[in-house]
């Protein structure tokens, strides 16, 4: 944690990203169906240096950036850009569930590694990836690490977006 960074803030971000893992589906009003048989949600661990930035991506779209220090994005899903590309990547989620394990603890990653936790209606399973492979595409969860770029690009593009709104 950085030395600028009060306990109350840098917690906010760990309290929403552990409220995101352990929220059961039903309390969020999410059930199986055909669009999203099996998982309803991802939430990838990236370290980036001394932070770790959470992304979560529900299917109903209403995706977030939480992190390890005091910055994040809240409420995406007003913003039919990052709800499209949020539920996109709930669906490429759902090809990862072979290689995935069910946890019932959600540690951060080492900073060599990224951890997509799948939000299935079974519980929470969990995907390790190389860092260093996922960009060029030699890991094979890589297709979900883009789908999770886009969804992030698309809440940097709002928040520019409102940035640029501003008086």
């Amino acid at each position: 944690m950085r030395s600028d960074t009060t306990p109350s803030q840098a917690s906010a971000g760990a309290n929403l990203r552990d409220q995101a893992l352990r929220t059961p589906p039903e309390k969020l009003g999410f059930v199986a169906d055909a669009d999203f048989p099996d998982v309803y949600g991802v939430l990838v661990d990236w370290p980036l240096g001394d932070v770790v930035a959470s992304i979560l991506a529900p299917r109903d779209g209403s995706a977030s950036l939480y992190t390890t220090s005091t910055f994040g994005i809240i409420g995406g899903g007003g913003h039919a850009s990052v709800r499209a590309a949020a539920q996109s990547c709930v669906s490429v989620a759902a090809d990862c569930l072979a290689r995935s394990h069910a946890v019932a603890d959600f540690p951060l990653p080492a900073n060599d590694e990224v951890y997509f936790y799948l939000l299935t209606y079974a519980g929470v399973r969990r995907c390790v990836s190389d860092l260093d492979a996922l960009p060029s595409g030699a890991d094979p969860t890589a297709p979900l690490f883009d789908a999770v770029q886009e969804v992030l690009t698309k809440l940097r593009m709002t928040m520019e977006e409102r940035g640029s709104d501003a008086p």
